[in-house]
């Protein structure tokens, strides 16, 4: 779903970093795939930091390193 939504807005569009993107209007989004609101309501600080940091070094969130970083906290 992530990549389907990010293709669509991409088109003539400029990615930013964490997810945001803006559309070739002008418009930004932030595109947010459920397993990061999933992780980060995780009571664990240290598991939801984590996941913060992999996000923070991403363009598109990527869910597989996100629960990478998740699992490895």
């Amino acid at each position: 779903e992530v990549d389907r939504l990010w293709n669509a807005i991409a088109n003539g569009g400029r990615p930013r970093r964490c997810g945001w993107i803006d559309d070739k209007f002008g418009v930004t989004w932030q595109i947010i795939p459920e397993a990061f609101l999933r992780l980060t309501s995780d009571p664990n600080p240290k598991k939801v930091g984590a996941v913060f940091q992999a996000m923070m070094g991403m363009v598109k969130m990527d869910v597989k390193g996100l629960q990478a970083a998740y699992d490895a906290a």
